[in-house]
């Protein structure tokens, strides 16, 4: 029971946060404290951004360097010179995008682990993401629109 009382008290504490120490939400849920972040979801904030938070149905701009466990990069936007727009939640990219970029704030950097269930998966993409690869993402907020 008091056990059951700490966590309560915990998660609470923790849906309040920051942006700039979200992160840590992230690191308290492989301690077994619930977070809104889907399991094996890791969310770390490397730079906080200001205004407006991110939510579903919001249209944005994003743009990122993706890269397997072992650090060979698979793709990135700025090479492309324009971010990647998309609308959040709509089923538009993988689902550790949708649910990862959630809460951001434009001008913030976040670096996104993603297992494979919310990636790619059994299949990957042949010659460029392996089967059942986690994925790692830098991402930038550039706008919401």
């Amino acid at each position: 029971m008091f056990r059951s009382s700490i966590f309560q008290q915990a998660t609470r504490s923790l849906r309040q946060l920051t942006p700039a120490t979200r992160n840590l939400s992230f690191t308290a849920a492989r301690m077994g404290i619930p977070t809104d972040a889907p399991k094996g979801l890791i969310i770390e904030v490397q730079t906080p951004g200001s205004g407006p938070e991110v939510k579903k149905g919001d249209s944005v701009d994003v743009h990122y360097k993706g890269t397997l466990e072992n650090g060979t990069e698979f793709d990135q936007s700025y090479k492309r010179g324009q971010p990647l727009n998309f609308t959040v939640g709509a089923g538009m990219v993988i689902q550790g995008w949708d649910a990862g970029l959630v809460g951001m704030q434009v001008g913030e950097k976040r670096k996104l682990t993603i297992p494979s269930e919310l990636a790619y998966g059994e299949r990957g993409i042949p010659g460029v993401i392996p089967a059942k690869a986690t994925l790692i993402f830098e991402t930038e907020l550039v706008k919401i629109k």
